[in-house]
Formats: structure tokens, C-alpha cells, sequence
């Protein structure tokens, strides 16, 4: 009797030996997909907050230069297929277009001093600038740490309960290509 209750106690000891260190890797993959997560979540906020406040600066810029109307068309739709991507590579693009559809605006605002005087322009390019840096520092956070998870989850031993618990590798938040060449502007 004794005799079983010592096997008994040495089989528990060894499979609580040999289970701990799984449950620490499981809690660290945990721990590091939901920073994940909760970066991509800033980031979200921070386009959300971007595609607010575009159709005010816009509306802004229409009252100055109607004339303008394919830009406005442009912006609207790059817009329109940013607030419509559901993952990273979706965003990534979308945003990309909107970012460039935004920098072919502040060309036709460039064209109107009176315009660029305007209060209610100034502060919207105020929000919009303050925006892009957020954005920019969001892309960042969030890139970091899913270096730090897909890290995580290639490292010896991990990948093993990484793999048999279906923890895949994250998209990094990448610019376009075109987003290496500066705009070309011709008037």
C-alpha cells in the first residue's frame, strides 16, 4: 500500500515536471499574440481616426477648388477601400492608396493660398499631420511586436507547442512598394 502510494506520488511528480514548462510557453505565446493583437488594435484606431476626419478636410478643399473633382474622387474612393480591408495586407494596401490619393490633395492645396490661410483648413492639417505620426508610431509598436511573437514561436522548444496549438506567424504591417519613390507631381 505504501509502496503504491510512493509510485503514485512519483508518477504525479513527474508529469507535473514534465507539463509546468508547457503551460509557461503556452502562457507566453498567449501573453505575446494578444500584444499582438492589441497593437493592430491601435492601429485601427489611429486609421479610424484618419478616415473621420478626411471627408471634413475634403469638403474643405472643395469649396476652394471644385474644378478638382477626379483628386476628390480619388481620395473618396481610397477612403471608401480603407475603411473596407479586413486584415493586415488589406490595410496595408488600402492605406497606401489613401496616403498617396492625400498627398496629390495637399498638391491642389498648395495651389490656393487663401486656403491654406483658412482657419478650419489649418486645423484639420493640424489633426491630419498629428494623425500620420500616430500612425506611423502605431506601425511600429505593432511590427515590433510581431517580430517579438513570430520570434516566439519559431524558437526551440516552442515552435513544437506552437505548431501542435496552431499558433501562425503574423503579418507585418509593410509599405508599398511604391511608397519607395517619391510622388511625381506635374501640373
Amino acid at each position: 500500500m505504501k509502496k503504491s502510494l510512493v509510485i503514485i506520488g512519483v508518477i504525479l511528480l513527474v508529469i507535473f515536471l514534465a507539463v509546468s514548462p508547457l503551460i509557461g510557453v503556452y502562457n507566453n505565446l498567449i501573453t505575446a499574440e494578444e500584444n499582438v493583437d492589441g497593437k493592430w488594435a491601435q492601429i485601427e484606431n489611429q486609421l479610424q481616426r484618419r478616415l473621420d476626419l478626411i471627408p471634413n478636410l475634403v469638403e474643405t478643399v472643395k469649396g476652394y477648388a471644385a474644378h478638382e473633382k477626379e483628386t476628390f474622387t480619388l481620395v473618396t474612393e481610397a477612403r471608401a477601400k480603407a475603411a473596407g480591408a479586413s486584415n493586415v495586407k488589406e490595410q496595408a494596401d488600402a492605406n497606401g492608396e489613401l496616403t498617396s490619393a492625400l498627398s496629390r490633395l495637399m498638391v491642389i492645396v498648395e495651389q490656393y493660398p487663401e486656403l491654406k490661410a483658412n482657419e478650419n483648413f489649418i486645423r484639420l492639417q493640424d489633426e491630419l499631420a498629428g494623425t500620420e505620426n500616430r500612425i506611423a508610431i502605431s506601425r511600429k509598436d505593432y511590427n515590433d511586436s510581431v517580430q517579438g511573437f513570430n520570434t516566439l514561436i519559431k524558437r526551440f522548444p516552442n515552435n513544437i507547442i506552437a505548431g501542435m496549438l496552431n499558433f501562425i506567424e503574423k503579418a507585418y504591417f509593410e509599405a508599398e512598394e511604391s511608397a519607395q519613390k517619391a510622388p511625381k507631381v506635374s501640373f
